[in-house]
């Protein structure tokens, strides 16, 4: 052997990062499986499962091809690629750059030699050009400047179908009577099984752990939900945990599958005609827009970036967030029992249920931020300190987005079957059956009311609240919500 390729989990594919060019003759290939990964924090077991089985099948698919394979269980990454070395040699240890700071500077001391990290469409070096030329970071700019860099949806540089998208189509509720396709199972096998004993968890049949598994959930999105993806992508009900959503952000996020697969596909589909525009341009631009531009902030923004708190935010999290059964609102208590079950809500839920909520609580963004992290299934340090800090809870100041996401009741209730059944009437803000939601809301904008002045884009709801007249009356029902929801008794 004259290297070790060490393969972080969520670099999980032949064909890119470190193993691209890699030889079996030459190349011994190292996984860790730390204690600190799987012990450190509370994490999802759906969430620690999937990972651990998958990063164990692409070693064994490694082991077939004929690859000398060390997959090794140790305190940190850095004393299992010691071990490796104890076993093999002092060699040289190579790693495509990692996807967070920490582990970045971890493997970097330890001596880790980096090659580029092509798993997304944008390098490193191309989103911090793009950044730096920027007065602010509208993802819509970088979205556009995508699709003429990678000639997706474009002709002569000018969006097919007159519009750079389609937002306003893809807005609808979800439908009455409404038959949605089933979604596939992943048969467990002897791998599944043995890291299921591990963890003393019985895994679930909803994810698959294998490259010819994600192929799989690929094509049955392609053949099944593309064409309506679009319409229903921001609905929540009751009636179906999934919808017409990809369900890929896991294996795009542990390298199973490459975007640039994901593309290639959802673009031939399209050109059979049978995929509407505006179903494939607002799937599309989740893989080439959003995820690229997360990614891309997240690296540009810095490792401190992560520390924002600039709404002083500091309640204790919630604890409705570990136990649904500590809420009577009925859009939480579906929510969290998802996530329980799962490990995975799609992005309306997580940005318009659960980060609305803290940050209408006013819920600490870490304490937020951390939760988000160690309960879902293709979370991230990438993904969600920009999707939590950024987008969900405004932590930042507006550096990222340039008005909070916050919203009462009626929103839920527009997008979602939750509000019927729930004891609490999303039309009111005062009163023990008003919507938390509703009353947060206002009060919310009331305790920050200086700190949006200046922000134009806040000014419609800033009059809104200027003409409320039991304003008193919703700030004490704010009070008594945000007490009870503290004890978890709302």
């Amino acid at each position: 052997m004259q290297r070790i390729i060490y393969i972080p989990f969520d670099h999980l594919h032949r064909n890119f990062g470190a193993m691209k060019g890699a030889e079996p003759k030459t190349d011994l290939i190292a996984f860790v499986e730390s204690a600190r990964m799987t012990t450190g924090r509370n994490w999802n077991p759906a969430r620690l499962h999937f990972l651990i089985s998958s990063a164990r099948h692409f070693a064994q698919s490694l082991k077939d091809e004929g690859f000398t394979v060390e997959y090794l269980k140790a305190k940190t990454t850095i004393e299992g690629l010691k071990e490796a070395r104890a076993i093999h040699g002092v060699l040289p240890i190579i790693c495509a750059e990692p996807s967070s700071f920490k582990q970045y500077e971890q493997l970097q001391e330890f001596g880790v030699h980096f090659v580029a990290n092509d798993f997304f469409l944008t390098p490193r070096p191309l989103f911090k050009e793009w950044a730096d030329s920027q007065k602010n970071f509208l993802m819509e700019n970088f979205y556009r400047q995508q699709r003429i860099r990678l000639n997706i949806l474009v002709e002569a540089k000018k969006p097919i179908g007159g519009a750079w998208n389609f937002d306003k189509d893809n807005r609808l509720p979800p439908p009455k009577n409404y038959i949605w396709p089933q979604y596939l199972e992943h048969p467990l096998d002897d791998i599944d099984r043995q890291v299921g004993d591990e963890l003393s968890y019985p895994p679930p049949t909803t994810w698959a752990t294998t490259r010819s598994g994600a192929l799989a959930q690929l094509d049955n999105f392609i053949n099944h939900h593309f064409a309506e993806f679009g319409p229903y992508e921001d609905a929540m009900t009751t009636d179906n945990w999934s919808l017409h959503h990809s369900l890929l952000s896991p294996y795009l996020n542990n390298g199973l599958l490459h975007a640039s697969e994901v593309i290639d596909a959802a673009l031939r589909a399209f050109e059979t005609g049978n995929i509407p525009l505006a179903s494939c341009e607002g799937f599309i631009r989740q893989i080439i827009g959003w995820r690229e531009y997360v990614n891309g902030m997240y690296w540009f923004f810095g490792p401190h970036y992560r520390e924002n708190n600039q709404l002083n935010a500091h309640r204790k999290l919630l604890p409705l967030f570990t136990d649904s059964n500590k809420t009577s609102m009925n859009c939480l208590k579906v929510t969290i029992s998802d996530i329980q079950t799962r490990a995975w809500v799609h992005h309306i839920p997580r940005l318009m249920v659960l980060s609305n909520l803290a940050l209408i609580t006013g819920v600490d963004p870490q304490e937020f931020l951390d939760w988000m992290r160690e309960v879902f299934i293709d979370a991230a340090e990438w993904v969600m300190v920009p999707n939590v800090i950024g987008m969900g809870v405004h932590a930042d100041g507006g550096q990222m987005m340039t008005k909070p996401y916050a919203a009462g009741g009626a929103y839920i209730s527009r997008m979602s079957n939750y509000c019927k059944p729930c004891k609490y009437n999303p039309k009111l803000r005062t009163g023990e059956t008003a919507c938390p939601f509703t009353t947060l809301y206002w009060d919310f904008l009331d305790r920050h009311r200086e700190a949006f002045a200046s922000n134009h884009r806040m000014s419609q709801q800033l009059a809104g609240l200027n003409r409320l007249s039991d304003l008193p009356e919703v700030n004490e029902r704010a009070r008594e919500v945000l007490e009870g929801l503290s004890k978890g008794q709302i």
